[in-house]
Parts: structure tokens; sequence; C-alpha cells
């Protein structure tokens, strides 16, 4: 099976875009292109392709344009397509013989029902279940998977959750990636400079709501004694009752970091001249908060 993404021609039809592509005997050409509801292209969406047997074909993403082009072999199928803070979309087509394309035209996805939103009022991150994590390029080909023991953070939620704000103070020396001699060395002032900065902040006070369970939090991010605007891909993840009668609060967020905006400049480059660490950090965050005050005796 073979999915494309605008970048060849297909066989049939006169007027079919991917004209030009030899379809094999026994295959066809399945097409659509995906929106969101004010008919802009949804990128990186993901689809699979079902047989009637319900058995996956394939699947993959949209093209920054949205679009989808796969060949199968003729036969029924279900097409599923999700993204984030949309409603999966699901539809069947027929892949007949001939190269003759089978299009869903266009599918439009609808916004998902978002979560109801923690209460107004002064909330705290609960360190016990959060995490803060970074992964970073080693030598160009493997990952070094790393975290930060100790941090604090307060959240103050608006009436409004665009009025919201937050802080986030973290202990650089509490830096683990599970090797000693490398925490030693990213405790250096090669890298974080502990002795220096021995704390990194975030604030933010920018909350905008993306679709769905989807938000860009924007904010302040200073580390190594400088501060840079950074932009984290949220998804908060509802309100719970936890196992004290507590209530709680769930959020991931993303962001990636450029190593030289915090002038941390260390390089050292392999015989090739591929560097031991890679330029970008992509910072992972897994984040519970509890109203300010809450007394936990199981954490």
């Amino acid at each position: 099976m073979i999915s494309l993404f605008g970048r060849r021609k297909a066989a049939s039809q006169k007027n079919n875009p991917l004209s030009g592509l030899s379809v094999p005997p026994g295959a066809g050409l399945l097409t659509c292109r995906v929106l969101d509801p004010v008919s802009e292209p949804v990128g990186n969406a993901e689809f699979t392709v079902s047989d009637s047997q319900g058995r996956k074909v394939l699947s993959g993403e949209t093209d920054p344009f949205g679009g989808v082009a796969a060949m199968v072999p003729v036969g029924e199928y279900r097409v599923a397509v999700s993204a984030d803070s949309f409603s999966p979309y699901r539809a069947s087509a027929t892949v007949a013989e001939g190269g003759a394309l089978a299009s869903l035209g266009d599918i439009t996805l609808q916004a998902a029902a978002s979560l109801p939103l923690p209460s107004p009022g002064e909330w705290e991150i609960e360190p016990a279940h959060s995490r803060i994590g970074f992964v970073a390029r080693h030598i160009g080909l493997a990952r070094v998977y790393g975290r930060f023991d100790n941090f604090a953070g307060a959240i103050r939620i608006g009436d409004a959750i665009e009025d919201s704000a937050m802080h986030v103070v973290i202990d650089a020396a509490s830096i683990d990636t599970n090797v000693q001699m490398r925490d030693n060395h990213l405790r250096s002032g090669d890298f974080l400079d502990v002795e220096n900065y021995p704390t990194m902040e975030f604030y933010s006070d920018r909350f905008q709501h993306r679709g769905g369970n989807t938000w860009l939090i924007t904010g302040a991010l200073t580390l190594h004694g400088v501060t840079r605007t950074v932009a984290m891909e949220a998804t908060y993840g509802g309100v719970r009752v936890g196992m004290e009668n507590e209530t709680r609060a769930a959020v991931r967020a993303t962001a990636e970091l450029h190593r030289e905006d915090y002038t941390i400049n260390w390089q050292t480059m392999l015989a090739r001249g591929i560097a031991v660490v890679g330029s970008s950090i992509k910072i992972e965050l897994e984040i519970q908060i509890v109203p300010k005050g809450t007394e936990l005796q199981f954490k």
C-alpha cells in the first residue's frame, strides 16, 4: 500500500491532478482534503484506512494543505480522521478498478466539546503527581531523557480562563538524567551553571484557547540569566476528585527551546562535525494542580 501527499501524479482521469502515476491492476486511489470549521486546511491530522473486516490497511498524517492520497487495492474501506481539538470523523469509501479516483472531497472536522474548566481561584502544582522533563539529541542519533526533581508553581485561575496567570520555579541543580557524571556536567558552567543561576522561572499571563481542550500558553522563561518568550502547546485533561476527596486538574504541555537563545553555547563536535549535544531541547510537562492550601496525606 502506498500513501501519497501531493508529491506525485496519478493515472486516469483527464482533469485528475494526480494523472500520470501508473496505478497497478487491482488498485485504485483514495483521496480527500481535511478542513477545519472555517475551511482552513488541517495539516498533520491523523488518518487510518481500514478494510471491510476492520483490519488497518494504512495510516499516516495529512500534508500541510490537509491533503491525503492513498493507493490501495480495490475494495470497500472505512476512513477515520482525527486531530487535536476536533471530533473524530469516519466515512466509507469504495475504491474501483482502472485507477479512477475514490474521492471523499473536502472533509470538515467539527470542534470537539471542551471539558469543564477549573474553578476560579488560587491553585498550586502538586509535585508528587507532576513531572517536568526534557528530551535532547545526543550525537545526532539517540535521545537523552531527563527531568527536574524539585519545582513549585502557583496558578491563578481567572473568572475567564484567558485572565489566568502562572508562575513556576525550578531548582536547576535537581536535573536528573540517570547518569551522575552527565548530570554533574549539566550543572557546571558549560551548561546550566547552577552556582550562578540556581533556578529557572516561567511566568505567563497569556492563555489562548485553540479549540476543544487545547490551549497556547505564552510566557517568559528565565534560564541561565536570560529571559526569552516561550509558547507552550497545552492539552487540558479535565478536573477529577482524588483519593482524599481533593479536587485536581491536569494539563500536558510541550515546548521547544534552543540552547543558544540562553547563551548555553557549549559545543563539542565529533570527527564528522556532528554535535555531541543537539541545539534543540524539547520540554515536556505533565502537571496536576490542586487548590492552594490543600493538605494531602498520600501524595
